[in-house]
C-alpha cells in the first residue's frame, strides 16, 4: 500500500478501488482527463479575462471522491500537462497552454485548484462526503480557488496591463461567476453522497 493510498481510505474511492501505487496512478490520470474535458466546457466574457468552465466542478468532485492528497496531486498532475504545452486548460484548442497559460491573469485559479482539492479531500476523509453536509466544504473549497486567483489577477494587471483596484478586480475575477460556480458546487455535492448511497445500498444487497 503505497503513502498516497493509504490516505484514501476513508474515501469513496477507497471503497471502489483497492489501494496501490498502480491504482493511484489510474486515478491521478483520469482525474486530470476529467479535468481537461471539463475544461472544454467554457465561455469567455467579453469583460474578463477570465473564462468560466467547468474545472471546478471536476476540482470539488475529485477532492471528495479522492481525498486530500491524491487529490492535490491529481491536479498539480493536471497543472503540469498544461504547463508543460498540452492544450488541457480552458481555451486549450485555441493555443492555451505551457508555461504561458499559468502566467495569465487566470493563472491564480489553477494553483487554487490545487489547495480547494486538498481542502475538500481532508473533510471527505472524515466523513463528511457521506451526506449533504458536503456542500460546506465544497464551499470552502470554492472560496480557496478565488482567493489566489483574485489576488494574482489583480497583481498581473499591475504589471502587464494598467493598475486597478481591488474593487475592479471582483467585478473581473468574482462576481460573474458566483452563480456558475454555485449550479456546479451544488451539483458535485448531490453527486458524491449520491454515489455513496448506491456503493452502500449494493453492499447490503449482498450480504
Amino acid at each position: 500500500m503505497s503513502i498516497i493510498g493509504a490516505l484514501r481510505t476513508n474515501t469513496l474511492s477507497s471503497r471502489l478501488v483497492p489501494d496501490s501505487w498502480i491504482s493511484n496512478v489510474i486515478l491521478v490520470a483520469a482525474g486530470s482527463a476529467l479535468m481537461a474535458i471539463s475544461a472544454r466546457f467554457s465561455h469567455q466574457f467579453s469583460f474578463s479575462t477570465v473564462p468560466i468552465s467547468g474545472q471546478t466542478f471536476g476540482v470539488l468532485l475529485i477532492g471528495a471522491l479522492y481525498g486530500s492528497r491524491l487529490g492535490a496531486a491529481t491536479l498539480i498532475a493536471y497543472l503540469a500537462e498544461g504547463a508543460s504545452g498540452l492544450p488541457v486548460f480552458a481555451g486549450g484548442l485555441h493555443g492555451h497552454g505551457g508555461i504561458a497559460a499559468i502566467s495569465t491573469p487566470s493563472g491564480g485559479y489553477l494553483f487554487g485548484f490545487i489547495i480547494a482539492a486538498f481542502v475538500v479531500g481532508w473533510f471527505a476523509e472524515r466523513g463528511w462526503d457521506r451526506s449533504r453536509w458536503i456542500v460546506l466544504p465544497m464551499l470552502l473549497g470554492n472560496a480557496v480557488i478565488y482567493v489566489p486567483g483574485i489576488i494574482w489577477l489583480h497583481q498581473q494587471f499591475d504589471m502587464i496591463h494598467h493598475p486597478i483596484t481591488w474593487s475592479t478586480a471582483l467585478d473581473y475575477g468574482l462576481w460573474p461567476f458566483v452563480a456558475g460556480d454555485l449550479a456546479k458546487l451544488v451539483a458535485a455535492s448531490l453527486a458524491v453522497p449520491a454515489g455513496w448511497s448506491i456503493v452502500e445500498s449494493l453492499r447490503i444487497g449482498r450480504r
